[in-house]
């Protein structure tokens, strides 16, 4: 069941410690917010499953296999897709050549196109596919950028606050494209703060407070924990 097991998972900057001993599964087929107020650990953690950061401690699993001393790209190999905060797309060129670049590792010819195509429709970029990318609304820059990780066809697609800087309208639309995603059966762990929508997406929720878990379970169980809504000041209360 479980995709990503985090093992007692620490890091340490000096004298500041961002995760302290973290464990966190995220299971097959599954959409995993990760919560908690600003400074609470959510990137440094998210940077550690990714590869970015070497845990100071603990170990990190996919699927079955210790990854804890492997680099990014061979993560990605094995099955994750990353799409960090802020988008990096290739402003320069059109917006169906930086789909076409994220597919050419694994696809060429009557496949690759009819992929690009999919892929277009999904993101609601058919219309503008002509463009250049960095002519694109933020919203729409970051749906492209989700598109291009998607085209690794990933196990695990992971976001980081994907809807930050985004409309309610285009936050709404990024959560229904999540969510079609995962009814096809892909695993997806989201960074995110924005509660509308953890509610939107998330099947489980796991929170972070100062380096620690401080809660984890369902949407539910997560909503009407009243020491959740207090860390958030009260701002994020289901009432």
């Amino acid at each position: 069941m479980a995709l990503v097991d985090v093992k007692g998972v620490s890091k340490r900057f000096g004298g500041l410690t961002a995760v302290s001993e973290v464990d966190l599964t995220v299971n097959a087929g599954e959409v995993h917010c990760l919560i908690g107020p600003n400074g609470a650990g959510k990137s440094t953690l998210f940077k550690l499953i990714v590869g970015l950061y070497p845990p100071t401690t603990g170990s990190i699993f996919f699927d079955s296999v210790d990854i804890t001393a492997e680099r990014p790209y061979a993560r990605v190999q094995r099955g994750m897709s990353i799409k960090m905060q802020a988008p990096s797309v290739f402003k320069e060129l059109p917006v169906r050549q930086n789909i076409q670049i994220a597919l050419q590792e694994r696809l060429s010819g009557a496949e690759c196109r009819a992929e690009e195509e999919r892929l277009l429709a999904l993101l609601n970029l058919a219309e503008d596919s002509g463009k250049l990318a960095g002519a694109l609304s933020h919203g729409q820059q970051q749906w492209l950028e989700i598109g291009m990780a998607l085209a690794l066809q990933p196990q695990l697609l992971l976001l980081d606050e994907p809807t930050a800087g985004m409309s309610p309208e285009e936050t709404y639309k990024t959560g229904e494209l999540i969510k079609s995603f995962n009814a096809e059966g892909m695993t997806v762990l989201v960074v995110e703060h924005d509660m509308a929508f953890v509610r939107q997406v998330a099947q489980r929720v796991t929170v972070l407070h100062l380096g620690k878990i401080f809660a984890r379970g369902s949407l539910e169980s997560i909503l009407e924990d009243e020491k959740v809504a207090e860390i958030y000041l009260g701002k994020t209360h289901a009432h």
